[in-house]
């Protein structure tokens, strides 16, 4: 196949706010060892690309200063040692930048196949979402199928995919939302109560759900603003999973309840780990998750794609947090 020498990208022009996002041209990217050329037909935007935007969250040593964690699109050349992957799949990969553009570069140990019966935009969406989900609630929070979870931001596309993949393998769930109309989305996603921040005590809503008992797990985005009240709607060896901190990085906490308790306090990120480490997540993703989505059990909730010349536009969107679901570019 005959490749362009150069493709439209989205650069940050400078840290700030969304008009800093503009089209440029730059060469393809030059490929690594056992890394795999994509032609993008999909990218999905998540809350680290607005933090990097805002230069809050530069990309890791080695990674494109392109945003974008996450492509779906067709294989077009193979570096040197890719294996897994053949020129022409059809595949869906997560990587550490580059996705905002035509082409992008990823590790062949972190494409997935495209599922059955889902596109391209909806392909796009899975990745970074899937990835975080997985290894937080179910590797790393341990929930199991009797248990129950409280999942933060549930009509985000982190909460939309903990909501379904969570009430799929059996566990009861509760998920905060901003109103009482996107409690009940979390509801209709298999929540079994959706609760509104705005106007619940979300302790409250759960203590009472649970005739006092609390919940096992806790996903969340929020951090510090929340940590407090999250310990106290936790069970008996519950496991708070902390996976950003959009409500502040700090936090003063009762020790007494952690131990009497016996809680477990947990948090990771996704982006600066090593490939052979993300291909582990992959793995379990990929045996874990992909035969749920194949059945029709799980599907990422898309609420609106842009063109890769509106990205900014599309920043603005989930700044505002009217969303449900992801928003995706196409290329």
């Amino acid at each position: 196949m005959s490749l362009p020498q150069s493709m439209t990208v989205v650069e940050i022009a400078a840290p700030g706010g969304p008009e800093q996002l503009h089209s440029a041209q730059r060469p393809l990217p030059a490929l690594r060892d056992e890394e795999v050329l994509i032609k993008v037909a999909a990218a999905g935007i998540n809350r680290p690309d607005v933090m990097q935007r805002q230069g809050k969250y530069p990309p890791p040593p080695g990674a494109s200063d392109i945003p974008g964690l996450e492509v779906a699109g067709e294989v077009v050349a193979l570096g040197p040692g890719a294996s897994g992957v053949a020129v022409g799949e059809r595949v869906t990969a997560l990587i550490s930048g580059g996705g905002y553009a035509q082409y992008a570069a990823a590790p062949a140990a972190l494409c997935l196949p495209v599922p059955e019966g889902l596109s391209m935009i909806e392909a796009a969406a899975l990745p970074e979402t899937f990835f975080t989900v997985w290894d937080n609630l179910f590797t790393r929070g341990g929930l199991a199928a009797d248990e129950s979870v409280l999942v933060h931001g549930g009509t985000s596309g982190i909460g939309t995919t903990a909501i379904q993949l969570a009430a799929a393998r059996g566990a009861r769930v509760f998920a905060t939302a901003g109103s009482a109309e996107k409690a009940r989305i979390c509801e209709r996603l298999g929540a079994a109560r959706g609760i509104d921040y705005k106007s619940e005590d979300f302790v409250e809503v759960v203590k009472q759900s649970t005739h006092g008992k609390g919940v096992d797990v806790i996903l969340d985005m929020i951090g510090g603003s929340y940590l407090a009240r999250n310990l106290e709607a936790l069970a008996l060896e519950g496991r708070l999973v902390l996976i950003s901190s959009m409500g502040g990085a700090r936090a003063e906490i009762n020790l007494g309840l952690v131990m009497m308790k016996r809680l477990k306090i947990m948090g990771s990120t996704l982006r600066a780990r090593s490939v052979a480490q993300k291909a582990q997540v992959a793995e379990a993703v990929r045996r874990n998750a992909w035969p749920l989505i194949a059945a029709g059990r799980v599907r990422p909730v898309i609420h609106r794609t842009f063109p890769l010349a509106q990205a900014s536009e599309a920043h603005r969107l989930m700044e505002s947090s009217q969303h449900v679901g992801k928003i995706v570019l196409t290329a």
